[in-house]
């Protein structure tokens, strides 16, 4: 039966990690779980969805919303225990919760490696709203020459609005949920030049692994190199900080942002479908 978690608990997440192997074994691929953010969770209130069999986990679905418009929701069912509705359950219990937070609808991701994902979206009548590239760093990038004039630093409470603003041109959405994250699991940063902030990113860093997210330039200077700049920098520091793995996603259609990114050092590793579930 569904079972509420208002925060996970280390056998919560032990039991979520098993269920993980015993999926991408059976389907292959990857699952977009966000690590960080289930091993963060407030507490404050129900982001995850459990089935649970006895003490044994079948099915998981979690609630993401990263201060974006956006409401995310990514989960799995056991192989062996698929066709029992289990999954149908889990997002039936995750509407009012998404309808509480003022959402009327939210994006199913699904790797387009196993058709399991698309064949549930389309079970539950949701439409494929957009794809996303999932891409990870190859050689640390060393080409340069870095503009002088800029520099990267911690965003600060102060610095807010900057990014909001930032964020909100660059991506054409309202990001005013946007909080400045200072941990050492996520943290915010901005670029500035000339005393300006003219970008920011959003960084996350789970043991040897990080992700880049909310990679952001003013509009009006996008096309300068500021991204590039911006995109190196990160990628030397979390490389020198011990980071062995680091990526990020960016849009399937966004032929300029994959551009960069390839230019950087990033490889495509696979591919997730964003299906639009009405509350």
């Amino acid at each position: 039966m569904v079972s509420e978690a208002r925060g996970l608990s280390d056998a919560d997440l032990a039991a979520i990690a098993d269920l993980e192997q015993r999926v991408i074994a059976h389907d292959g691929g990857r699952l977009k779980l966000e690590w960080p953010a289930l091993r963060e969770r407030s507490g404050e209130r129900v982001d995850d969805l459990l089935w649970r069999d006895g003490d044994q986990v079948l099915g998981f679905l979690g609630l993401y919303s990263f201060g974006s418009a956006d409401l995310e929701l990514a989960g799995m069912v056991d192989p062996a225990a698929r066709r029992r509705g289990i999954g149908t359950a889990l997002l039936e219990a995750a509407k009012p919760l998404a309808r509480a937070r003022g959402f009327t609808q939210a994006l199913l991701v699904t790797p387009r490696s196993t058709s399991t994902g698309r064949a549930f979206a389309d079970a539950v009548g949701a439409a494929l709203e957009h794809s996303e590239h999932h891409l990870a760093l190859g050689t640390t990038p060393t080409a340069g020459p870095l503009d002088p004039t800029m520099s990267l630093r911690e965003a600060t409470p102060e610095d807010r609005d900057d990014v909001v603003r930032i964020l909100a041109a660059a991506f054409g959405e309202d990001r005013s949920d946007v909080q400045i994250a200072d941990r050492p699991e996520e943290r915010t940063l901005v670029a500035e030049r000339g005393g300006a902030i003219v970008g920011t990113v959003r960084l996350t860093r789970d043991a040897d692994r990080a992700g880049i997210y909310g990679l952001a330039v003013t509009p009006s200077l996008q096309g300068k190199g500021i991204g590039r700049d911006v995109l190196i920098r990160v990628c030397r520091q979390l490389r020198a900080a011990g980071a062995e793995r680091v990526t990020l996603e960016v849009a399937a259609d966004n032929d300029r942002a994959l551009g960069l990114y390839r230019s950087a050092g990033f490889e495509p590793q696979a591919t997730e479908d964003y299906f639009a579930v009405t509350l």
